[in-house]
């Protein structure tokens, strides 16, 4: 009997050391202080050195292709930035093509995070974007408008994505049900959930969405360069949807009646510079956990919660720039709020994150509960060893992608006589910037927080 005692305890306390750690969110945390400590090569180097080296993809390595490819994107690498990139679409589309099946099975006997990281919709949908941008920046015409399209596409097709999501997820309950051994349906279906997540996360439920998985500054940034380029027909469906998203931005209606009369042939696009900054820094995840009431739970189980992810909303680099000329000052306007776009996408995901966590709490304190009943010693031990487990495993999914910007803002003014702009951060250092030789020019403004020298690029057409 002392023997199984002993057994038992060295068995929970092994559960806590290698069950109850979560990995991804530790490796996170290593990752993002390199980065918000401007160690911009040590963050890269984290980061490689946790991606797979086998062809066959690691879990994580979906996430750190994707860091690594807006460091380097940050350090004006863009041949790296976009091999990186290229990597991340790779594997969002070996994603895509997987069957999942498996990996629900694995989340409810442990949790999330042994399913790989499969990507976000946002993921694709900035992957492409920020290919387009890296092309820009080359040179690449011909590559760029392949980008944007395969960006606008994404958008296009998360709708339907989301759609299957959600027959998945009634699948999984209806598999559950099937076995017998929990009551699977009763407890997702328990209306006292949502009234407490409701007032442990309220945020989850009051905030301003943006339509189905469209990005702003996707759209927008988009319908910029087929102007450049002369495809107006395009741009203006493009910049009639950015401004149906964001109608207070006055540089956005500049873009869009400007545009109509180049169709009506009264005006053609000249001497024109727009600002693009990238600002801040987006969101991350933290866990909290729950104690759920389970139809099934009884003094005969032990534990019975969930952990669940939550958005952290992290700071602005600033309010907004400055765009300083000889004669003018013009304020950059928000194009895209990513908090928002990333909240969107979010607040679909919930329901599957939370219904795939109480899956797993019940068949986990099904568990317990059949163990106490057979009412032998070394089944109340086991019960306790699968209490034990239970507490463990359960840990929320934090992985995301730490490196996109909080907002998109833009300014949009004619290109001055002496060709010098200046941008001005409040409170912050002013750099002033020379216009190249061009008849339109883009110019690219990076800075992801305060302590952060300002990064820019300037495209010419």
């Amino acid at each position: 009997m002392k023997r199984g005692i002993s057994f038992s305890r060295y068995f929970i306390i092994l559960l806590f050391i290698f069950a109850g750690c979560n990995a991804p969110k530790d490796q996170l945390n290593v990752f993002n202080d390199h980065f918000r400590n401007c160690e911009y090569q040590e963050s890269v180097e984290y980061a490689q050195s946790k991606m797979g080296k086998g062809k066959k993809p690691k879990n994580e390595d979906l996430m750190w292709a994707l860091q690594i490819g807006s460091v380097e994107r940050l350090r004006g690498d863009y041949e790296q930035s976009t091999e990186l990139f290229d990597k991340s679409e790779e594997l969002l589309n070996y994603y895509d093509l997987q069957d999942e099946l498996a990996g629900a099975v694995a989340s409810t006997i442990v949790n999330e995070n042994v399913n790989p990281y499969a990507g976000e919709e946002y993921d694709g949908i900035m992957v492409n974007t920020y290919k387009a941008l890296n092309f820009m920046k080359l040179g690449r015409d011909e590559l760029v408008r392949v980008e944007f399209n395969r960006a606008l596409d994404r958008q296009r097709r998360a709708k339907e994505k989301f759609a299957k999501e959600i027959a998945k997820i009634k699948d999984e309950i209806a598999q559950e049900e099937q076995k017998g051994k929990a009551p699977v349906k009763q407890s997702v279906e328990n209306p006292q959930v949502k009234s407490i997540i409701s007032e442990k996360y309220p945020s989850i439920y009051a905030f301003k969405a943006y339509p189905d998985f469209v990005n702003p500054f996707t759209t927008y940034i988009a319908g910029i360069y087929f102007n450049l380029i002369g495809d107006h027909t395009k741009a203006i469906d493009l910049l009639k949807e950015s401004y149906g998203m964001v109608p207070d931005n006055d540089y956005i209606a500049e873009d869009l009646a400007l545009t109509e009369r180049i169709l009506d042939g009264e005006e053609q696009l000249n001497n024109t510079v727009w600002v693009i900054f990238e600002n801040g820094l987006g969101p991350v995840k933290e866990e909290f956990r729950v104690d759920l009431p389970l139809f099934i739970a009884t003094s005969a189980v032990k534990y019975a919660g969930i952990a669940l992810p939550k958005l952290v909303f992290r700071e602005q680099a600033y309010p907004y720039l400055s765009i300083k000329t000889a004669d003018n000052t013009y304020p950059t306007q928000q194009i895209a709020d990513m908090d928002r776009v990333i909240q969107t996408e979010f607040k679909k995901d919930f329901n599957a994150i939370l219904t795939r966590a109480i899956i797993s709490a019940t068949v986990k304190a099904a568990a317990q509960y059949a163990l106490d009943q057979q009412g032998s010693t070394a089944a109340m031990i086991a019960s306790i060893g699968v209490a034990a487990y239970s507490f463990a495993t359960t840990a929320a999914d934090v992985r995301i992608w730490t490196t996109l910007p909080k907002d998109f803002q833009v300014a949009r003014l004619s290109i001055p006589e002496d060709r010098t702009i200046t941008i001005a951060p409040p409170g912050g250092t002013a750099t002033q910037i020379q216009i190249p030789p061009c008849k339109n020019a883009l110019v690219y403004v990076k800075i992801p927080f305060k302590e952060a020298m300002i990064v820019y690029d300037i495209m010419t057409y």
